[in-house]
């Protein structure tokens, strides 16, 4: 089986996105409100384990110009400490624009901007996912 999950890390929030059991395709799973480092890896693990996750594809925010930011920084200290509690590979994924595409893809299929809160989150991730599904590049996060 190849059911990965996909994350896209946010401060308040962190969207979540699972593929189907033959790892083909990536749908929307929820959205977690971030409770702090510990809590929030302890939720993603109990997905993990739920799913029966084989591995996690972390979005990484690059600047459209390559460069990595604070925020990029951030990601890959979690990804570290997440790497280090999984017995599972985790990668990241470029991740640029998936937010913006989320919100195209939301808006053109009739969904209100004051119902899109959240929700964007959770299909940035399935974007994501369904990248890395495609073949996107993937570099794996080290473990400690």
């Amino acid at each position: 089986m190849k059911r990965w999950l996909g994350l896209d890390l946010g401060h308040v929030r962190i969207g979540v996105a699972l593929s189907d059991p033959l790892g083909l395709t990536a749908q929307p799973l929820k959205v977690l409100q971030s409770q702090g480092t510990q809590q929030d890896l302890i939720a993603i693990g109990q997905l993990v384990d739920e799913h029966q996750v084989s591995q996690v594809i972390v979005g990484l925010p690059i600047n459209m110009d390559g460069t990595e930011s604070k925020q990029t920084q951030k990601i890959r200290d979690f990804a570290g400490k997440l790497a280090n509690r999984l017995s599972i590979p985790l990668f990241f994924v470029d991740e640029r624009l998936t937010s913006k595409q989320a919100e195209r893809m939301m808006r053109d299929s009739g969904v209100k901007v004051e119902n899109q809160r959240g929700k964007v989150d959770q299909v940035a991730a399935a974007i994501l996912l369904d990248s890395a599904l495609k073949g996107a590049p993937l570099t794996e996060v080290p473990r400690a």
